[in-house]
């Protein structure tokens, strides 16, 4: 009996890593002045990830310096004025005119090590907490204990009214893995990195003023869409009683 137990665990666990595998079918890939970074987006996350594969496609990021640093929390670029920036200049203001429904799936999708979330305007400008259309962060943060993460969700309470709650699993991924809890249920994370953590991990660590900018510049060089959509079905026609697509 415990043999057949643990057979089916060992199943059940292939099966939840191929479906989970299967919900990241779009990459990009950025190459920065610092290395490069392929992200996977979700597919739970369908407008986030759209607009982003949108975005990428008409080569608005290309040039776009990373312009917002923290240590041991993110790195943040899409700032549309930062490519041409002159240095010393304060940015974090550019975008375009409008926004994307916040897509909020948690616990499966939260902010650990490592995922990738639109910037959003404030809570008072913005109550639906609406995503940008263009400015994004990757996560780093820290690891947390118990007493930490205790006051974390002191935090997210006031913060959504006591609508999110830290789940034992997310728990667990934030006292191992490490990350930023405190904005889960409030910004939309919608991919993760699969290569280039080790850049991740060198950008945050660099000097930057006290608008949290880069000292020396770090410039997404280029982002291209590695791996796309599959091509919608082409439109049928029906002649004379049968069914065939149009060339």
């Amino acid at each position: 009996m415990n043999k057949y137990f643990a057979f089916l665990v060992i199943v059940f666990c292939l099966a939840a890593n191929t479906v989970w595998s299967q919900t990241k079918n779009t990459e990009v890939l950025l190459e920065t002045t610092a290395g490069n970074i392929r992200i996977a987006l979700y597919d739970e996350t369908p407008q986030t990830r759209d607009n982003f594969l949108k975005i990428t496609k008409m080569g608005i990021y290309d040039s776009l310096l990373i312009h917002r640093v923290i240590k041991d929390f993110m790195i943040q670029s899409g700032d549309t004025n930062s490519k041409h920036a002159k240095p010393g200049q304060l940015l974090g203001t550019g975008d375009f005119d409008y926004t994307t429904e916040a897509e909020f799936r948690l616990p499966q999708i939260f902010h650990r090590r490592g995922v990738v979330a639109m910037a959003r305007e404030g809570d008072r400008e913005n109550p639906e907490r609406r995503s940008s259309a263009c400015q994004f962060y990757i996560v780093w943060g820290k690891i947390f204990n118990d007493m930490q993460i205790a006051k974390v969700q002191e935090r997210i309470d006031s913060a959504t009214q006591g609508t999110v709650k830290l789940t034992p699993e997310m728990i667990e991924v934030y006292k191992t893995v490490g990350g930023t809890p405190h904005l889960d249920g409030q910004y939309t994370v919608f991919g993760e990195v699969v290569e280039g953590m080790d850049v991740v991990e060198a950008i945050q660590k660099v000097e930057t003023d006290k608008n949290d900018r880069p000292l020396e510049d770090i410039r997404i060089l280029k982002a291209t869409v590695t791996k796309d959509l599959p091509a919608p079905p082409k439109p049928v026609r029906k002649t004379r009683g049968t069914t065939r697509r149009k060339p």
